[in-house]
């Protein structure tokens, strides 16, 4: 998912933005509340980590906007305010949740989670394609049954392209949604990671997969898994025999 942290202290609001991409998440980071509302309207997120003390636009002005205009993006505050009364009125303005600073990182994760399956947004935590398989909170990859080592920005791909399975994935779709970056950038990182990530999916391949790349070039267009390549099922020898029997006996006819 794409997530907006909001956060003014630059130590925090780092980490956070790190660790939210290391679980694959594509993350953008604001330190002030008029910049929250800029980028929200110029790419709207899935969900907003949103600090209440912020410079230039306080961030409960910041939710009651987002409640009114971006009402699909949930909102989890963050906050060092412990009155239950400001996060009563929190919760009134349009948050999803509210995480009270200090907190741990993995609870936070959690809470994200579960803000997401309220929304009846996929966590599914295993995804599938033919013979890989991805597991999400465990970040790990296995093809045929074999391990597939990847990075983190390797993972990132793979999981942008296997949640979209069948669908061509342009080069600017890929920029923003698993490096954060603006989808007009000169750069060809996403061609340099597609073919990281082809050579790894061949080694862990099948030998009868023949390349055993999955990922197919869309011509002008971008990347896409390939469904020609989802696992072929062997036939039997019994069957190829019968096959070369019907041949011969229809010749012979």
């Amino acid at each position: 998912m794409r997530v907006l942290v909001v956060e003014d202290d630059q130590a925090l609001g780092l980490f956070l933005k790190k660790g939210l991409m290391f679980e694959g998440h594509a993350v953008d980071w604001v330190s002030d509340g008029e910049a929250a509302l800029e980028q929200a309207a110029e790419n709207p997120p899935d969900l907003m980590v949103l600090d209440l003390s912020l410079p230039r636009r306080d961030g409960t002005e910041v939710l009651e906007e987002m409640h009114r205009c971006f009402p699909e993006t949930s909102v989890l505050v963050l906050t060092g305010r412990s009155q239950v009364e400001e996060r009563v009125r929190c919760l009134n303005s349009g948050a999803d949740d509210c995480l009270l600073k200090p907190f741990s990182f993995h609870e936070l994760s959690a809470r994200c989670r579960a803000i997401l399956r309220r929304c009846g947004r996929s966590t599914d935590s295993t995804l599938r394609f033919g013979d890989v398989e991805m597991n999400r909170l465990e970040r790990k990859v296995t093809r045929n049954g074999t391990a597939v080592e990847l990075t983190v920005k390797e993972f990132a791909l793979l999981e942008f392209l296997m949640r979209r399975r069948g669908q061509t994935c342009g080069r600017g779709e890929l920029l923003q949604g698993v490096w954060s970056m603006p989808c007009d950038s000169s750069t060809n990182v996403v061609d340099v990671y597609i073919n990281y990530l082809r050579r790894k999916l061949a080694a862990a391949g099948p030998e009868e997969s023949g390349s055993g790349s999955m990922i197919e070039t869309v011509r002008g267009e971008g990347y896409r898994l390939s469904v020609s390549d989802e696992p072929r099922k062997k036939m039997p020898k019994n069957a190829v025999l019968a096959t070369d029997l019907s041949v011969a006996m229809a010749q012979g006819a």
